[in-house]
């Protein structure tokens, strides 16, 4: 036998606690880099002295272009930053004397400072072609953009404008303004002082009326009023010889006109007056009583020379399409007898082609097909 130790036998060894190690904490989510900061190091990792187009990403932005941009593309023509989010342009802009085209449409201009100060006094304002500023929040037409007069194309759509400034014609060189989509009441007659304007858009708005003085707009090639409040048009709208497109559809005058195609009948004493005129049938102020005569008195002659007849209080109210160009009838309204009366188009202003048509053509069928067409789109 094994002689017996002072020491007591080894305790067997137990299980061993398992030690769970302490989570480690997670890193902190760094913060989103400042937009500007990144959009300033983006720009600069492109930097190229031969580049002349330069369109920004969508992002969120609200300070102005960074710093450095002219450095970067000395030689930039077109900037296009719309969708960015931008709420000012910042002086930068007027370090690229070569941009011709400046794209910012659906952004956040239109506060105090939105545009540079010295934008008129810039070289800018010499170089710059085409400016759209559409999708903004102007409620009035910027004055330094009034100073941009080598402007070709300007373009403040989808904003707020309540008016048009009559300094509107200094910028002599806008050949297109787009000015739809505001909140435009009036049309200043200094708007037809624009010699060389072809295409102008002011549809969408609350205009009322068009002033007679727009017919001085010689070289206009098309004119955009759908959507607002007209009533009438003035009759020297027909002086725009070179008008090729005109939309006037979504307007009272068409509403107006549409309701009027509706022909209320005739009563039995205007049935009776038409036959009595028509006929020649002979009486005397002493045959009738003096307020069948004083009625009598006021028929008026249907204008086409073929019908002959006449009315007093019942007519067709329809619309007279006088051609001009060979390319566009203008809608004018007219009076008739009944709706299956017809009137020929104005021989002074008709054309050839419009008068074979009229030949062929039964007008009592055509004439709300071709209002559909003209003025409805």
């Amino acid at each position: 036998m094994a002689a017996a130790s002072g020491e007591g036998p080894e305790p067997e060894p137990g299980p061993e606690l398992a030690m769970e190690p302490e989570p480690e904490a997670e890193p902190e989510p760094e913060p989103d880099p400042d937009p500007e900061a990144a959009l300033a190091a983006e720009l600069s990792a492109r930097r190229s002295a031969e580049a002349r187009r330069l369109v920004l990403s969508p992002r969120r932005l609200s300070g102005p272009l960074p710093a450095g941009l002219a450095q970067w593309f000395p030689a930039l023509e077109v900037l296009d930053v719309s969708g960015t989010g931008l709420a000012e342009m910042g002086a930068e802009l007027l370090s690229l004397p070569c941009l011709h085209t400046l794209l910012a449409k659906n952004n956040r201009l239109g506060g105090p400072g939105s545009l540079p100060k010295g934008l008129g006094q810039a070289p800018l304002a010499r170089s710059l072609r085409v400016l759209n500023l559409s999708g903004n929040r102007f409620s009035e037409v910027p004055p330094a953009l009034l100073q941009l007069r080598g402007l070709r194309s300007l373009s403040l759509g989808g904003n707020r404008l309540h008016g048009i400034p009559p300094d509107i014609q200094e910028l002599q060189s806008l050949e297109f303004l787009y000015l739809g989509g505001n909140f435009i009441t009036a049309i200043p007659p200094e708007l037809a002082k624009l010699p060389s304007l072809r295409y102008l858009v002011l549809c969408d708005n609350k205009i009322q009326s068009i002033p007679p003085q727009l017919a001085q707009l010689h070289s206009l090639r098309s004119l955009s009023l759908h959507n607002n409040l007209l009533t009438y048009l003035p009759r020297e709208i027909l002086n725009l010889v070179h008008l090729e497109e005109l939309s006037l559809r979504g307007n009272p005058l068409v509403v107006r006109f549409v309701r009027d195609l509706t022909y209320n009948p005739p009563s039995l004493q205007e049935l009776a007056g038409r036959t009595v005129k028509t006929r020649n049938v002979p009486y005397t102020p002493s045959d009738l009583p003096d307020s069948l005569v004083r009625y009598l008195s006021l028929a008026s002659n249907c204008p086409n020379p073929k019908c002959g007849g006449v009315y007093f209080d019942s007519c067709v109210r329809q619309i007279k399409f006088v051609d001009f160009c060979g390319k566009y009838r203008l809608p004018l309204m007219h009076y008739l007898c009944s709706p299956e009366c017809s009137s020929p188009y104005s021989s002074a202003s008709q054309s050839s082609t419009s008068q074979s048509e009229s030949d062929s053509e039964d007008e009592a069928s055509v004439a709300a097909h071709r209002m559909q067409k003209v003025l409805l789109g």
